[in-house]
């Protein structure tokens, strides 16, 4: 019946060859709002096809095709329709272009071609034990070539099928039926297959009076992420070149409200605080010190407050638009321990915050080793910026604490324990007690002025292991839900960065600064 349903398509498709693209049949921009089911929500076609081919390819377009566009015509391949379009995987790991037989200047492969050597491909993955860089780059293409072949199949494509006033989710090929096409035919002869699919959406919207996906569609379109950074960078560089504080001001309190626009869209889309993944993660991080930032500047009358913020933020949305291989914008299902609302907008967002104000006193502390090495600074303003970086350590650290309390107490409901040294927890207290014997030191005057601005400079390595190595690295122990791949080189690349400026700056001191001045508390 299945072939007899393909080829009624296949000629009703050749008569209406003369009037529709024979390039792309139906697969139109039109089609991006329809809502599909896929990663356990629903979603419109467009976010789902861009995170698709962009999985597949390393880009969301293919040639001169759009992401909805690509992703419709690999599916026409499962009703028997005729598409040209053929996608080429990215091959970096250089193990897993020997096994394929890639040239050294080669580092694409066609998908058809991967699933020819579908069984060699599956062997090799089981085969390999030791190397696990080759381990998770053969995982990934195996997982990539699976997603390939559902789309080509026709049944990655789930849609909404009205049935009773009750939805059916049904994949391309099943919901696309003859009866649907031919009866369309006689209202629109020239294409009855466009209004056959944009029907599934006036239909959903009218059977569940919700159309919060296309919500959706308009954040994956609109670059929040990308005016931010535009924003702060022009505020940084206002703050730098300019005397006149407002703009950089006006620009800095502009970027906030873009990034909290960003995260108030994702919190709608999701449902959930917006802090499950290390996109969420760093997100928050900028965007909380940034306002910690400007805050702390308008109550204190201080402006290294503000150049702190704005610096910090640069570097988190620098990797949110440009890590792309690190860190994925994707809203995806949360594991069931990651549920409770409660506990994870305030464990996980207290401590997120904390490292948001931890990141401050880092950005100051190394602009004044670089200006001691390589600039010159003043006594007194070397004393004003070791008391502004000490007021950022007792905010980071206070919440710190709450944090790594707060998460106790969740650990406690969710596994039935306080505390069980997996790796995430010991290195969150390792931060603690490095921050907390930083500040005890400099309130007793046992850490002086100019070796307080280096161990603050180094302690913030500590806080990148927490947060970032034990996810990247480690990659063991019950927060197993937050691993992630792609950030080793990053990660260790930050660590060789910061020990080098530290060593090169390691000698130089400001021979004007008293060492014994007491600080406020």
């Amino acid at each position: 019946m299945k072939k007899i349903l393909l080829l009624s398509l296949i000629s009703m498709m050749s008569i209406f060859s003369s009037t529709l693209m024979a390039e792309t049949y139906f697969c139109k921009k039109d089609l991006e709002k329809l809502p599909i089911l896929q990663g356990g929500r629903v979603k419109p076609l467009f976010v789902h096809a861009s995170e698709a081919i962009k999985n597949l390819t390393g880009s969301t377009n293919v040639k001169e095709y759009g992401p909805v566009e690509a992703y419709c015509l690999l599916s026409l391949n499962g009703m028997g329709l005729v598409s040209d379009l053929k996608l080429e995987a990215r091959i970096d790991h250089v193990d897993l272009m020997n096994f394929l037989n890639l040239p050294a200047d080669k580092h694409t492969i066609t998908y058809d071609e991967l699933l020819s050597r579908e069984e060699s491909i599956k062997n090799e993955a089981r085969m390999v034990k030791d190397n696990a860089s080759y381990k998770k780059a053969i995982g990934k293409l195996y997982d990539n070539m699976f997603l390939y072949k559902e789309i080509k199949s026709g049944e990655n494509w789930l849609l909404a099928n009205t049935v009773d006033n009750h939805i059916e989710w049904q994949p391309l090929i099943v919901y696309l039926t003859e009866d649907k096409v031919v009866a369309q035919k006689a209202l629109t002869p020239e294409d009855p297959f466009l209004p056959v699919l944009l029907r599934t959406k006036t239909e959903f919207d009218k059977t569940l009076g919700n159309t919060k996906y296309e919500l959706e569609l308009y954040y994956a379109k609109a670059g929040l992420a990308s005016w931010a950074l535009m924003l702060t960078i022009l505020a940084f560089a206002t703050l730098v070149l300019f005397k006149n504080f407002n703009i950089a001001l006006g620009l800095a309190s502009i970027s906030v409200v873009v990034q909290l626009v960003l995260i108030a869209l994702r919190v709608i889309i999701s449902g959930r605080a917006p802090i499950t993944n290390m996109y969420e993660t760093v997100l928050f991080s900028g965007f909380g010190s940034l306002t910690m930032a400007l805050i702390l500047g308008h109550f204190k009358k201080e402006k290294l407050f503000v150049f702190m913020g704005l610096g910090y933020n640069v570097c988190t949305l620098m990797m949110l638009n440009f890590a792309n291989g690190m860190l994925t914008a994707t809203i995806s299902p949360l594991v069931p321990v990651l549920r409770d609302n409660f506990w994870l907008s305030t464990h996980v967002t207290m401590v997120i915050l904390s490292y948001g104000a931890l990141a401050l006193s880092w950005i100051l502390a190394n602009s004044v080793l670089f200006r001691r090495k390589w600039g010159s600074i003043h006594k007194k303003e070397e004393l004003v910026i070791a008391d502004v970086i000490y007021t950022t350590l007792k905010w980071g650290t206070t919440m710190l604490a709450a944090g790594v309390i707060l998460g106790g107490v969740w650990a406690d409901y969710s596994w039935g324990r306080f505390w069980g040294w997996d790796p995430k927890e010991t290195w969150s207290l390792i931060v603690l007690c490095t921050y907390m014997a930083i500040l005890h030191g400099r309130h007793t005057s046992w850490i002086k002025t100019d070796r307080f601005i280096t161990v603050t400079a180094g302690a913030f390595m500590s806080v990148m292991m927490a947060w970032f190595g034990v996810n990247y690295i480690l990659a063991t122990g019950l927060h197993s839900y937050g691993f992630s791949e792609g950030g080793a080189i990053f990660l260790g690349s930050f660590f060789l960065v910061q020990i080098v400026v530290l060593v090169v700056t390691g000698k130089s001191k400001n021979p004007d600064v008293d060492v014994n001045v007491n600080v406020k508390v």
